[in-house]
């Protein structure tokens, strides 16, 4: 048992010794199909991160420098190069978030993936809406993106408010991402009202 910080909490030492958390019952090494198991849900938790990535790259990649590259965009919006790295940190950072929550026993747990999953999805909803829809829909492509971009901020922070208390360092490492989707609102909501 863990409290939020990670840090064993009281009466962990008679819970350790079942074997329950991952050791082999006396507390010295985990078990290793414990260790392969959480090792593949990792893998599992960053798979579906970077599936999310490249799907929405191929949005992208056809329309930024399509109708995107002479559109009129925020005066604080940064170079296309930005993007790709910065995604690239928030969706590791997002999916070793929902591995430390799914490696919990928390009974909170289950509520907090599925928001995990409702705001991944979310995700993988806006790219497309935002660049591909707009050579077709105009503006109201842009509006709807904005609809779908702000249901994913509120998403988000209910997921930082879910997994903070499960462990306080899956709360935490899900902060860039919110505040990154808060700031790609800006951009959206630009985007929408000029173009």
């Amino acid at each position: 048992m863990e409290s939020r910080d990670g840090v064993p909490a009281a009466g962990a030492e008679r819970d350790a010794g079942a074997g329950g958390d991952g050791t082999s019952g006396d507390g010295a090494r985990p078990r290793p199909r414990r260790t392969a198991v959480e090792l593949a849900a990792l893998l599992a938790f960053l798979a579906a991160s970077a599936l999310v990535a490249w799907l929405g790259s191929q949005a992208t990649i056809s329309n930024v420098t399509g109708w995107y590259a002479s559109a009129d965009k925020a005066p604080w919006s940064p170079p296309n190069w930005v993007f790709g790295p910065v995604w690239t940190v928030l969706y590791t950072a997002m999916a070793v978030a929902a591995w430390l929550v799914w490696r919990s026993r928390s009974p909170n747990r289950r509520a907090a993936l599925t928001l995990y999953g409702v705001q991944l999805a979310l995700n993988l909803a806006w790219t497309p809406v935002f660049f591909g829809l707009y050579p077709a829909w105009g503006s109201a492509a842009l509006w709807v993106a904005l609809g779908i971009i702000v249901a994913l901020a509120l998403a988000v922070a209910g997921t930082v408010l879910l997994f903070g208390p499960i462990r306080r360092t899956a709360g935490l490492l899900m902060l860039p991402y919110l505040t990154w989707v808060i700031f790609a609102s800006s951009l959206n909501l630009w985007a929408a009202g000029n173009n």
